[in-house]
């Protein structure tokens, strides 16, 4: 028994309720439809199981187990809820032969004989809601007839309408009996008295050359009906479990080894977002939350549930299907014109919490866009500014110039097959994708000196790993794609897809093999609380990052979305590649993302080593003050990137635990991980010099990859390759106390911040504001009737990140004369700047009470809802009737489009 201490989270902790020190999911297949009309996604996932050595039968222990909390809702398998969709999906023949099964479907719908799309029909015998509720209350009764004696699996879930959960029974599979014949003799310490866990295990134990027949199988099994006999498992569902019993298994190698689960998502599941897109279209994905993806499927979230996972989504035939996928899929006919499917699988091992998935009428972005379907499509739905005059030619049409879907997107993505790497793992041929070989020899290719027998030495779980591929570690530029809402197809275009490319490239040069074979970007709906979220092969961004492409704004425009682009980018390597083992420490991902976004960006750019300093020292200062400003407001342990401190990593006995602070709303706008574990790294990079900490980088990517971490792995590796730093006391214990474990601001950032203010681009950055400063000073006083000629004052271009250091000091003047404020606009036009900027003037606008500028502040707030909150709280604080007002109009015509983090804060501050 457990320390009831540990039993009960905080608000604001996550639970992760999954026993994975007793069961673990090796393989998920998921069967989903869906439903834009009713805001649901329904269907099937099928889990295949495999036991843990030495797990206990009884898992009841801790937090984790039946009965803990209260409110608990049971049901048991059979039951139905309406609307719930279990579907067996019709398989003719495999590729390689094997016969399928026979024509079987299931579905339930809500009310008697009805159906979607014609598709689907009711199951037989339930056929009114009063029978459904009887069968439910008999389902509760037969979970309380099961024995605390029975081991329970229990599994990551919320938000979702649970219908049935049954034993596959995979006795039907011919390949069981006949295909591969070693299946029957080898029997992996499984009993032979169970054919079908001997089957499983035989299955998920597979080497990673086999893994496409190896998917086949999963595939075939996840389609057989459920077992004949005692194949209904009883289950309950909690606040945040759903906890699976089969009774009379006590132990979890008595347990099922496959378990399908018929569910449906709500409207309002906080794992995917429903909304609509820039072209006012219903969309839903997967929108990063807190508490990750249990709403969407029913899964173990600890990271340590390491899982391969291949999904079929049935949606709308005009409708794009995006996911986490190592072969872009093309959608096929499902026996309804109204319906398309979509097919994605991964072969890498990841956590549940990475599965990724995009659906709505979202464009690709080619490489010419005219004008003319980008300002008709934009007045209709008034997204973005008009783009400018110019030569369209009305002879092309909207299908020829962007990749549509049905029978035009064929042409589009689909591309002929071509060997990668070694087995038979395929991704499709870099044709399809623009830019898929950047001819730049500027950019430096990775040295893979020191790899053993040719190759990475891996030290991974088996699974078809690129950075063994010899193919893979010359392809600087993986094959990529862009998409959007068509009323952003050109910004996009100007933007994304032209940086793409080059950003690739510089990552490959600066960190190696790309770990993904393929990468999708999306450009999201604007409610999207974030500038950017990555995923395995899929990359979301916000609007924010893209300009405008009007004149004059330069190269200078795209630097927010060509840093946040490598920002995503680094996340392949650490984030998904290499992940944290305990989601506390937060840095591991974003302080490495945000420290390698520099780098990649200047590589990008072909900056010199001196160019790259000095821009390296003027976004230090920013995120400096910006870190220096949260941490002044802030609660001090939201500040502390290892709040687990010597506890991190550490389970309860079934595998449980809790993500700390992980539901705390403030938590969600800090960046603390990102800012602090930037200047941790550094600060790092200070002791052993920057060239050759990036070659420490390089190495410990070789040996971690496809593994997950702790803060500990990362620096005890660095002190044992540069053993100076401990002979200077630089210590792991000294780290911790400086760093990790304890808020505020280190010794060694606030000396080095006065370093930085120092540098030559901060200096001319200074220089300007005395003209501006000097320039409102000369404006007091003066009497309307004695205008004098302004004298001439030459203003120095500044680039992005200078402007916004300019417009920050500018922030602490207690005074600017409007005068100066009509100038500085004319000047720099810092409402056609990226969003960084132009959220540094509207604040200023907002301090000085600009009127004429408060259209800017509107047009932020409801297209750069990602970076607004801060800005509503601005408008409130001088309690200005006209900003007030102007608060208040900005959230009813957002607050049904954005985050509810976001909406919740907002709400408080304005009500």
């Amino acid at each position: 028994m457990e320390p009831q201490e540990d039993l009960t989270p905080d608000t604001d902790d996550l639970p992760l309720r999954a026993n994975t020190n007793h069961m673990l999911v090796k393989h998920y297949v998921l069967d989903l439809t869906v439903h834009p009309e009713r805001r649901v996604i329904g269907g099937s996932v099928v889990l295949f199981l495999e036991p843990c050595s030495g797990g206990r039968g009884n898992a009841e222990e801790d937090d984790s187990g039946p009965g803990a909390g209260s409110g608990a809702s049971t049901a048991e398998a059979g039951g139905s809820q309406d609307g719930s969709v279990c579907r067996f999906r019709d398989v003719d023949t495999t590729e390689d032969g094997t016969k399928a099964l026979g024509k079987r479907r299931m579905e339930k719908m809500s009310g008697a004989g009805q159906t979607q799309g014609g598709e689907l029909q009711a199951v037989s015998g339930i056929e009114s809601k009063t029978a459904v509720q009887a069968e439910n209350i008999h389902s509760s009764h037969l979970w309380e007839t099961t024995s605390d004696d029975d081991f329970t699996l229990v599994l990551d879930c919320c938000d979702l309408d649970v219908s049935k959960v049954e034993e596959v029974d995979v006795t039907s599979v011919s390949a069981m009996a006949s295909f591969p014949s070693e299946v029957a003799s080898e029997r992996s310490g499984v009993s032979s008295a169970n054919p079908q866990a001997a089957f499983i295990q035989k299955l998920v134990s597979w080497p990673s050359n086999r893994w496409r027949q190896k998917h086949q199988l999963f595939l075939l099994c996840s389609q057989t009906p459920g077992a004949q006999d005692g194949g209904s498992l009883p289950f309950q569902i909690e606040q945040w479990s759903l906890q699976v019993r089969k009774k009379g298994a006590a132990s979890p190698q008595e347990f099922p080894r496959a378990v399908r689960i018929c569910y449906e998502t709500r409207p309002t599941g906080r794992s995917v977002r429903w909304t609509k897109d820039q072209d006012d279209r219903v969309c839903v994905y997967t929108a990063g939350s807190p508490i990750n993806n249990r709403a969407l499927f029913p899964c173990q979230e600890p990271p340590v549930a390491m899982s391969t996972w291949q999904a079929t989504v049935r949606a709308p035939s005009e409708c794009l299907v995006l996911m986490s996928g190592e072969e872009q899929a093309l959608p096929a006919e499902d026996g309804d014109t109204r319906f398309s499917t979509w097919s994605y699988y991964v072969t890498m091992p990841m956590p549940a919490s990475t599965f990724t998935l995009a659906v709505g009428h979202w464009r690709q972005v080619t490489a010419d866009i005219p004008p003319a379907l980008e300002g008709e499509v934009r007045n209709r739905t008034d997204c973005g500014r008009t783009a400018k005059p110019g030569d369209a030619s009305g002879e092309r049409t909207e299908a020829g110039l962007v990749s549509g879907l049905g029978s035009s997107s064929s042409k589009v993505v689909k591309g002929s097959p071509r060997q990668t790497g070694s087995g038979d793992r395929t991704t499709c041929s870099d044709s399809t994708f623009p830019y898929a070989h950047l001819e730049d020899q500027a950019l430096s290719v990775t040295d893979y000196s020191g790899m053993v027998d040719g190759g990475v030495s891996c030290s991974h779980d088996d699974y078809p790993c690129r950075f063994a591929e010899r193919s893979a570690w010359s392809q600087r530029v993986i094959p990529h794609r862009v998409f959007g809402p068509v009323g952003l197809l050109q910004q996009a275009q100007m933007g994304v897809l032209q940086l793409l490319p080059r950003c690739l490239a510089a990552a490959h040069a600066v960190l190696g093999v790309h770990p993904f074979p393929r990468l999708d970007v999306l450009i999201v709906p604007a409610g999207f609380s974030s500038l950017g979220m990555a995923s395995p092969h899929i990359m979301f961004l916000s609007q924010s990052v893209l300009s405008d492409g009007s004149p004059g704004s330069g190269e200078s425009c795209l630097s927010l979305c060509g840093s946040r682009l490598c920002h995503e980018i680094a996340h392949s390597w650490f984030g998904l590649v290499i992940g944290a083992r305990d989601w506390t420490e937060e840095w591991i991902s974003e302080g490495f993302a945000t420290y390698l976004e520099d780098t990649i960006w200047a590589q990008a750019q072909q900056l010199s080593f001196h160019e790259t300093a000095e821009h390296s020292d003027l976004k230090a200062l920013l995120r400096w003050r910006r870190l220096s400003d949260e941490l002044q407001n802030s609660q001090e342990e939201l500040q502390i990137l290892r709040p687990n401190m010597e506890n991190t990593g550490h389970v309860s006995e079934s595998g449980s635990s809790t993500v700390k602070h992980a539901l705390n709303p403030d938590k969600t706008f800090m960046q603390v991980h990102y800012l602090k574990g930037y200047f941790l790294l550094r600060f790092l990079a200070s002791q052993v010099g920057d060239e050759q900490f990036m070659d420490f980088f390089r190495l410990f990517v070789k040996k971690y990859h496809g593994q997950l971490v702790l803060s500990q792995d990362f620096l005890q590796m660095l002190l044992i390759t540069f053993p100076d730093m401990e002979r200077k006391g630089l210590t792991l214990s000294a780290i911790y106390a400086e760093w990790l474990d304890r808020p505020g601001i280190p010794k060694w950032l606030y000396e080095r911040s006065s370093v930085w203010s120092q540098a030559r681009l901060v200096e001319e950055v200074k220089a300007e504001v005395v003209k501006w400063i000097l320039l409102s000073r000369s404006h007091q006083g003066k009497g309307r009737k004695r205008r004098r000629i302004e004298p001439k004052v030459n203003y120095k271009e500044l680039t992005s990140d200078q402007l916004v250091m300019l417009l920050e000091l500018l922030l602490e003047e207690p005074e600017l004369s409007v005068a100066t404020i009509r100038t500085l606009q004319k000047t720099y036009n810092p409402h056609k700047q990226d969003a960084e900027v132009r959220h540094r003037w509207c604040e200023l606008v907002v301090k000085h009470g600009h009127t004429q500028a408060y259209g800017d502040v509107e047009h932020f707030l409801v297209h750069d809802q990602a970076m607004g909150v801060y800005l509503y709280g601005e408008l409130m604080v001088h309690e200005d009737p006209e900003q007030q007002a102007l608060a208040g109009r900005c959230l009813s015509l957002v607050q049904e489009e954005m985050d509810q983090s976001a909406r919740r804060v907002v709400q408080e501050m304005i009500l």
